[in-house]
């Protein structure tokens, strides 16, 4: 059995790598480390010492040049002391079998790198991005969300529904066409979607769809399903008293059983 070795990669304007650490290890990691981009670059970290690789919300960067943009020229770009580019090392990481866990500005960081949605495995080539909520301002509420059932993802197997907060002001999935959209259902890439709590369906009414994104999209996975990116926060959801109503008696699954997942995985490898 293997353990379940997670990174947590932080930087300016990340502000969500502690609570993220933390759900890590309640999900039951072996190991839980956080390190800044530079440590990476100096060699103070290597990714492949991990099969767990989480990108936490923030503001990286300010979003300057639009959410996780910068950071993704930074992966891009960016190489080691000795020379190594971090973008092969993050390949050779998934291709070993690693997992990748992207929330929020991690989701938007995953999309513009060009590892979700991947659609025919074209892994590192920009099919989709995160723009501006409808609502041309910063949404922060709890959101009720459905699971595919079909979606080949390791971090959904087995669960329902979720009920999580998000917290951002570019949410709303963009597709280059309408074609790449109908794809992302056809092939059960799309793990997660914003529900309605009467009906339970898939909604575009807002707020229960918070930033309108199209066939109510709110979390990609890959083609083969170890990589997840969504918008809403399941960290921020790791104890019963997080719930907004658990003076009322409330409560759901919660946000760890995520990560919890992505760990059981791992541990049965």
């Amino acid at each position: 059995m293997s353990q379940a070795k997670v990174l947590v990669v932080t930087g300016h304007g990340t502000n969500c790598h502690g609570e993220t650490a933390y759900a890590a290890r309640q999900a039951g990691a072996d190991r839980v480390s956080i390190c800044f981009f530079s440590d990476l670059t100096s060699e103070k970290e290597n990714i492949r010492d991990y099969n767990l690789l989480i990108f936490p919300g923030g503001f990286l960067d300010g979003d300057d040049l639009g959410a996780a943009q910068a950071a993704a020229l930074r992966w891009m770009y960016s190489s080691t002391e000795s020379g190594r580019q971090i973008i092969r090392d993050l390949e050779e990481f998934y291709t070993d079998g690693g997992l990748i866990l992207g929330i929020c500005n991690g989701f938007q960081l995953l999309v513009k790198l060009g590892l979700l949605p991947a659609m025919d495995r074209a892994y590192f080539q920009r099919q989709v991005s995160l723009t501006h909520n409808d609502s041309s301002r910063f949404e922060d509420r709890w959101v009720h969300l459905g699971c595919n059932p079909g979606s080949p993802c390791v971090f959904t197997r087995g669960l329902d529904r979720l009920y999580l907060p998000v917290r951002h002001g570019e949410g709303k999935l963009v597709c280059r066409d309408e074609t790449m959209l109908n794809s992302l259902e056809e092939n059960n890439l799309v793990a997660l979607k914003y529900i309605h709590p009467d009906t339970r369906g898939p909604t575009q009414e807002y707020p229960y769809n918070p930033n309108g994104s199209p066939s109510a999209i709110a979390g990609l996975t890959d083609p083969q399903g170890r990589i997840l990116g969504l918008m809403p926060h399941p960290e921020a959801y790791n104890h019963p008293t997080n719930h907004p109503g658990w003076t009322r008696g409330e409560q759901d699954i919660l946000g760890t059983e995520i990560l919890a997942r992505g760990i059981e995985y791992l541990h049965s490898c």
